[in-house]
Formats: structure tokens, sequence, C-alpha cells
């Protein structure tokens, strides 16, 4: 009897796109090298990974400043790790559109994708562990917070996740997807199936939305703070958070 094959879990962050709700601070430098109180931000997800016990990681970068992270990562060295892989996404096309580009890193496992402007405060070990043990499809992390309507929102029946909202005006719950997402190498196979958002972009809500009806979509709470830096408010809570942990 063959044994079982060893689930074999990857990193991705995604650090592309132009940042434009950020400007004028990234007309200079790309959004998620912007200081998160004491550290560039991508420095917050690229420590989750590697505590959650990921080594192989691949970041995609975008605009005119792809080369600052190898300047500032390198091989990842400070971090423990032997090597960093880069990647470069043009333009702004969505998260799934950057996920795409990781297929032949991938190359058949499994992955956790974290958003590069993604502030955590828990260990994801215990979540990548247990996703270990699926048996197949995703899982995504999520939260609860005052500004639903920021996000995909998280839309429940009995406890199990019926869909995800993208951006609702009247939100259905006070839950949100958080950029933390955990695939299967089916990913690239819906991925390709995918059609532009009215934003022209491939939309990550629609590939976890796709997820959920195959019925493969498995969820936990996360615990603690955690915040994105997609706007000025944001980016300010996220520091101040991060400082107070430090006192």
């Amino acid at each position: 009897m063959r044994p079982a094959r060893k689930v074999v879990v990857k990193g991705v962050i995604l650090a592309g796109g132009l940042g434009t709700r950020m400007r004028p601070l990234t007309n200079v430098t790309n959004k998620h090298l912007l200081p998160v109180y004491d550290r560039p931000m991508i420095f917050f997800p690229l420590q989750a990974l590697v505590n959650a016990g990921i080594r192989d990681i691949l970041i995609v970068t975008g605009g005119n400043n792809a080369g600052d992270f190898l300047r500032l990562i390198g091989n990842g060295a400070a971090f423990g790790l032997k090597h960093v892989n880069y990647t470069y996404q043009r333009g702004e096309g969505g998260i799934a559109e950057a996920l795409a580009l990781a297929e032949h890193f991938i190359a058949g496992d499994r992955v956790v994708v974290v958003l590069g402007d993604n502030i955590v405060q828990e260990d994801l070990t215990s979540y990548v562990e247990a996703y270990k043990r699926q048996p197949a499809g995703a899982k995504i992390l999520i939260k609860k917070v005052p500004d639903p309507e920021r996000f995909g929102v998280v839309v429940f029946r009995n406890g199990q996740v019926l869909a995800v909202e993208e951006k609702p005006k009247r939100p259905k719950s006070d839950y949100i997807v958080t950029g933390i997402y955990m695939y299967d190498a089916q990913v690239f196979d819906i991925i390709r199936t995918l059609k532009p958002s009215g934003r022209g972009e491939l939309e990550v809500t629609d590939v976890n939305n796709a997820y959920i009806r195959r019925n493969q979509m498995s969820y936990n709470i996360l615990r603690g703070f955690w915040s994105d830096c997609g706007t000025f408010d944001s980016l300010l809570r996220a520091s101040q958070l991060v400082a107070r942990r430090k006192r």
C-alpha cells in the first residue's frame, strides 16, 4: 500500500499593486515598504509565515520599487531563512491574478496566502496544522470588525459559511475575511475560470465562493488584534497596536 503523500504547505505574500489609496506616500515607494511603528510593513506577514513553520516563501511584488524588496529582505537570513523567492505583478489585476503568478512555485502543494498589508498578533501555527489535516479545499481566517463594509463579509447559516459578499453596503454580519487564506492546488484551476469584476480585477472573493460552492471551505476566528493597512486610518491604527504591544 502506497503511503499517504505528505502535505507540504508553502507561503505566498502578495505585495504588488500600486497603492493608489495611499498617495502621496506611495508616489515614492511600495505601500508594503511603509513603516508600521518600528518595522517595514512587509516584515509582519513574513514573520507570521516563519513563525507558523513555513520556510518556502514567495513574495509577489509590483510597481516601480520591486527591487527595494530584494535590498530590504535579501535571502531572508534575518528571518532564519535560507532563501526567499520573488516574482513581479504588472499593474493592479487583483489578488487572484497575483496569486496565479505563484502556480509554478506551489507546484501542486498547498499554500498559505497572506496579504502584504496584514498585521496579525496571533501565531498562525495551529491554523496551518489544522489545514494540513483537512482532506482538501480551503480555509479562511475571519475576524469581527466595526467596519465590515470595507471588506469581504462572511454570510453564515447555522454556523456554516454560506457565502462571502464583497464590500456590501448592508453587511449581513460583522465578520470579515482577513487577508489570510489557505488553498490547495485547485485554486489555480478556479482562478482560470474567473472573469474580471467591475473593478477590472480577478477577485479573491470569487475564489472563496467557488470553494464554498464545492463544500470545501473551513474557517477559524482570529483571536488577538488584526489590522490591514489599506487606508491612512488603518495604517495609523496598526502602528498604534504594534507600539502598545512593545510597551
